[in-house]
C-alpha cells in the first residue's frame, strides 16, 4: 500500500490535503482521482471562465507529481474551433 495526496489547483488558489490517502497501487489511485474528478466536473465547468485552467494532481508521497487531469477553459480571437493545441 502506497500514500498519496490530492492537489487542486485553479487560477492562483493550490491546495494540497494534508492527509494521506492509501492506496493499493498507481492503478487503484488512478481510479480513484478519475471518480472523485468526474464527480467535480459538472460544478467546475459550470463556473469556470474563459482562459481559466483548473487542475487536479496525485502525489506520492514526497508529494512528487503522479498523475494530472486539467481542464482548460480557452476564448480564441479568431472562429477557431479546435481542440489542438497550437
Amino acid at each position: 500500500m502506497s500514500l498519496y495526496f490530492f492537489r487542486i489547483s485553479t487560477g492562483r488558489y493550490s491546495g494540497a490535503a494534508d492527509q494521506p490517502y492509501e492506496f493499493e497501487d498507481r492503478a487503484a489511485a488512478w481510479t480513484e482521482m478519475t471518480e472523485v474528478c468526474a464527480n467535480l466536473l459538472g460544478g467546475i465547468a459550470r463556473s469556470l471562465k474563459p482562459n481559466a485552467e483548473w487542475c487536479m494532481e496525485l502525489l506520492d508521497e514526497n508529494k512528487k507529481p503522479v498523475f494530472r487531469i486539467s481542464l482548460l477553459a480557452r476564448a480564441y480571437a479568431d472562429d477557431r474551433r479546435s481542440c489542438d493545441r497550437r
